[in-house]
């Protein structure tokens, strides 16, 4: 079940300093040296979301996406500045606009207010965004239907829980994290539906759209607290989403000798966190592929069309879940292949996942 181009985030962690070094906060690219006139470099610059670069999720992965983007065309430079709190976001972008970069990527929903006004007050300027879509047509929106990949990890989680309880939880109240959260707790509906059981999922109501959050995507120990109180409540399964801060969930599950285990978010966790072990799959949004295409395009004068946009579904390969990993030998060969099958009917439609926080 992975995308054609398989995403391995391997690479991001196996060139470790180099990756990073490269792109040493703020600074402008270095040039590259020789004689003669060397073509103008294409500028592609990158904000982060208050999570930082080493996420282990969207942050890592747009990223990864603007690496590949290089790798694939040596004209392309890339650098990037971490946004230590929402305040950074403004000036963040600024500092881009005023450096000439030609292509500034937001990455995160909640940079959204941000990015608008930028945009707005610079409309020759081209911007893209993660996670959103806003009314300036100088935004490139990168968007992705989680909910339905996240109906497969629901339905899965369903089937392997063994107390009848499953969890999930999310950073922040708003539609990139709920999306995930609505479409497992379809899932597990779905799972219900078709076995006749009462699997019950913790930490999420869809109904009233209400649940339990973290309100921060980085401190570990606060996403180990919910996750601690969904445990205590019967879940032996949890979906974190809420960035680096679910890895207090991952390693509490590692931790935990099988009382409990986890489905991570984003970018394939047996890639991307030390905690495979313990994780059953990965509710996987192609990011990298996404931001690659994009950088790629614009630097060859392509227009980025504003409307529609991009939106990552499983149809498209824009969403999908992982592999098993560790746990391939301990989920039953009918579970998966009723999520193989479930998987190719949202993707042609006669299975319809819905979520009030879907891409419009």
């Amino acid at each position: 079940m992975r995308s054609v181009r398989g995403m391995r985030f391997v690479s991001v962690f196996a060139v470790g300093g180099l990756a990073l070094g490269m792109a040493a906060c703020g600074e402008a690219p270095s040039e590259s040296g020789g004689t003669g006139t060397a073509a103008k470099k294409y500028n592609a610059c990158m904000v982060t979301d208050v999570g930082g670069i080493d996420d282990k999720s969207f942050n890592t992965s747009a990223w990864k996406g603007l690496q590949e983007a290089k790798a694939a065309d040596p004209n392309i430079e890339i650098k990037y500045v971490a946004s230590k709190a929402e305040a950074d976001y403004e000036p963040n972008l600024t500092q881009y606009v005023n450096q000439d970069c030609d292509f500034i990527l937001a990455v995160g929903g909640l940079m959204g207010d941000a990015t608008s006004k930028i945009a707005k007050a610079h409309p020759d300027q081209q911007f893209g965004i993660v996670d959103a879509k806003l009314p300036e047509s100088n935004i490139y929106p990168m968007q992705f239907d989680t909910a339905q990949a996240a109906f497969l990890a629901g339905y899965l989680a369903a089937g392997m829980t063994k107390t009848g309880k499953v969890g999930t939880y999310g950073g922040m109240k708003i539609p990139p994290v709920t999306i995930f959260m609505d479409g497992f707790a379809d899932g597990v509906a779905q799972y219900n539906k078709v076995k006749g059981k009462s699997v019950q999922v913790l930490g999420w109501n869809k109904a009233t759209q209400d649940g339990s959050f973290t309100n921060d995507f980085v401190k570990q120990d606060e996403g180990k607290k919910v996750s601690d109180t969904l445990v205590a409540q019967g879940a032996d399964i949890v979906m974190p989403v809420a960035g680096g801060a679910g890895q207090g969930t991952t390693a509490a599950a590692q931790a935990s000798a099988g009382k409990f285990n986890a489905i991570w978010v984003d970018v394939d966790g047996c890639e991307s966190t030390q905690n495979c072990p313990a994780l059953i799959t990965t509710v996987v949004k192609n990011i990298p592929d996404t931001v690659r295409d994009a950088v790629e395009k614009a630097a060859k004068g392509e227009k980025l069309a504003h409307d529609p946009g991009f939106t990552g579904t499983l149809a498209n390969n824009g969403v999908e879940l992982a592999p098993y990993h560790d746990f391939d030998s301990k989920v039953p060969a009918e579970l998966k292949a009723e999520v193989d099958k479930l998987k190719a009917d949202i993707a042609a439609g006669t299975v319809t996942v819905t979520s009030p926080a879907q891409p419009k």
